[in-house]
């Protein structure tokens, strides 16, 4: 824990906009609002978001808005709804007109709004409703405390103006699109702090248990903001004043979402590092530690601190709330940060180059393992994120690929084709169009210039081939040529069948059947159940066996090394038999060692 943070007390400026939020009752899990326009417009607008910067898809934060109320020196004010998430007050101008307002919260998500009585968090754009036309008027945000426990503090990215030293009180924003970039976590959480490039970084996490080695995360967190801050500025100061990450743990959530001195994140409880007996060592991380994964889940939305927040798509050079926002470059703002996050972990030095390797190749095979990537280009996957990534059915494997994956792919390629060619590296890349844009907005023709100007060729046919082309990657290749050791090896039991499943209190569920599998051969289909296996008499006279089925990893033991077998499935309350011929030769990819000096030198050793 850290010492009681001191406090801050300052004149508070004018705000055109002033929002006061409440949780008078906690286990109601409403929050109240109450929004003072300063100088209203004689109708005016406001309008509730319908999504958030960073998650494309619309979510209708409407939804759980209740009991709103318009008022004009204590009378109240004509108000009516004209769409799903907007209303119009028939204001006079030269007064002050209060909004009143209650916020549903049990989200447990990084992207909404939760409250409950053990714990308090939101995004502006769940709890703060637009002004329109003052959007770029100064704003302030009030956290009232009320009859909170004590124990209760507060966590923001926001600009305090005048709060106690729990962090209640008064904040400023410059704007709306800062107040509701800065989200907000109240509750009795751990905090410890550390400094990196010269800037104060504070570390929050509620829902830890007794075990949890708070240090080890702040060091560990520290040298991934240290290589970071360098890897973009060398020796001078990054572009923030301060930073906060804000992180829940629970029984079984993973998730993130960046903001432009923040962070929200989520992880398993399981995944936080928990303190070593006195005396004893520290095990190396191994690519399957759930510590592993948070590590990386860090990294990744403090790399968005610069890419995506600063450097971003031109399209989003200002938000638009009201719709979605379209861009072809998800690939590159998700994907090259998916290939950093991870690659910041080896260069730190908190995982070693066979360790990394694991993350490469399991990256690797989750793009080869989903056909979808043969339909859909990741500048396409980018553009549809709005109606296709964010809804998951049993056909997104074979309809779409990830641009995260994918792009970290397309990212690595890049990267070690420069590095093979000359002395250029993606680093430069990054870098140049940092400089380029003066950390701002972007097109794919600036990459495209970029890349030119550190590889000193044109990367034309590699943007169109490995962007918006359908062809695998050679991933493979590239990394022999750098010195690790490319083998294959047998698929997991999964994708020989080519089907995914879940196994859930001896029943055996398939979700999704891939395109072109033994699974689709046979006719089964997601939403069956599958029972139990049969297999055809070795010879004449001998009885069929049926097995019952209870988990997928059974399988084999059941089947011994018969190539193939009878499915027995329930489908819509009907017992059907399906034939599955197994596929030979399906395989995973598999990375190791070769050139350890070669691989020194792409990984910044």
């Amino acid at each position: 824990m850290t010492p009681t943070r001191p406090r801050r007390h300052r004149a508070a400026a004018a705000a055109a906009v002033h929002y006061r939020v409440q949780a008078p009752r906690p286990q109601n899990h409403l929050f109240t609002v109450r929004l003072s326009v300063a100088a209203p417009a004689r109708r005016q607008r406001l309008s509730l978001p319908v999504w958030i910067p960073g998650s494309y898809l619309v979510r209708e934060f409407s939804q759980h808005l209740q009991h709103l109320r318009a008022t004009q020196a204590g009378m109240p004010a004509p108000l009516k709804q004209v769409d799903k998430h907007s209303w119009v007050v028939e204001a006079d101008p030269g007064q002050p007109l209060e909004l009143d307002y209650e916020i549903y919260a049990l989200d447990a998500s990084v992207r909404t709004a939760w409250l409950d009585s053990q714990r308090g968090f939101f995004n502006g754009t769940s709890l703060c409703l637009r002004v329109v036309g003052q959007e770029d008027q100064p704003h302030a945000l009030t956290l009232d405390a009320g009859d909170l426990p004590a124990s209760w503090q507060v966590a923001t990215g926001l600009t305090p103006q005048d709060v106690d030293d729990r962090g209640w009180g008064r904040y400023a924003a410059a704007h709306y699109d800062e107040l509701v970039d800065a989200p907000v976590e109240m509750g009795p959480f751990w905090s410890g702090e550390f400094t990196a490039g010269g800037v104060p970084h504070r570390f929050v996490v509620s829902g830890a248990p007794a075990s949890f080695d708070g240090q080890r995360l702040l060091q560990d967190t520290r040298r991934i903001c240290e290589e970071q801050i360098r890897f973009w500025h060398g020796e001078q100061r990054p572009p923030f004043e301060r930073y906060v990450f804000m992180l829940h743990a629970t029984a079984d959530g993973y998730g993130g979402l960046e903001h432009r001195n923040s962070t929200a994140l989520i992880c398993q409880r399981s995944d936080l590092p928990r303190a070593t007996p006195k005396g004893s060592k520290q095990t190396p991380l191994k690519a399957t530690d759930g510590y592993t994964t948070l590590l990386g889940l860090i990294s990744h939305e403090y790399f968005h601190t610069w890419n995506v927040k600063r450097l971003r798509p031109a399209e989003f050079a200002r938000y638009d709330y009201d719709r979605e926002n379209y861009t072809e470059l998800l690939w590159f703002f998700e994907g090259f940060t998916s290939y950093y996050d991870d690659l910041f972990l080896r260069r730190a030095g908190l995982i070693d180059t066979g360790t990394y390797l694991q993350l490469v190749g399991r990256t690797a095979n989750q793009v080869l393992q989903t056909p979808g990537r043969q339909v859909q280009s990741v500048a396409q996957a980018s553009f549809d994120a709005w109606v296709k990534y964010y809804r998951v059915g049993e056909n997104t494997p074979n309809a779409t690929v990830s641009y995260y994956t994918k792009g970290s792919l397309v990212a690595l390629c890049l990267d070690l084709t420069l590095r093979l060619e000359g002395d250029g590296s993606l680093d430069e890349v990054m870098r140049e169009l940092w400089r380029r844009s003066n950390g701002g907005p972007i097109r794919e023709k600036d990459m495209a210039i970029a890349m030119r100007r550190v590889g000193g060729r044109s990367f034309e046919n590699e943007l169109t081939q490995w962007v918006h082309g359908t062809d695998d990657l050679p991933v493979g290749s590239l990394l022999a040529a750098f010195g690790a050791k490319v083998d294959e090896e047998q698929a997991p039991l999964a994708q020989q069948l080519g089907l995914r499943t879940t196994d859930s209190g001896g029943s055996i569920q398939i979700k999704t059947v891939l395109r072109g599998g033994a699974a689709e051969a046979a006719g089964l289909a997601a939403g069956d159940e599958w029972i139990g296996v049969e297999l055809t008499p070795a010879r004449r006279g001998q009885t069929a066996q049926a097995w019952r089925l209870s988990k997928l990893d059974e399988l084999n033991s059941l089947i011994g090394q018969a190539s193939r077998f009878v499915a027995l499935v329930a489908r819509d309350r009907r017992l059907l038999r399906c034939t599955v011929e197994r596929t030979a030769g399906v395989t995973a990819l598999k990375l190791g060692i070769t050139d350890a000096a070669r691989l020194r030198h792409w990984l910044g050793d």
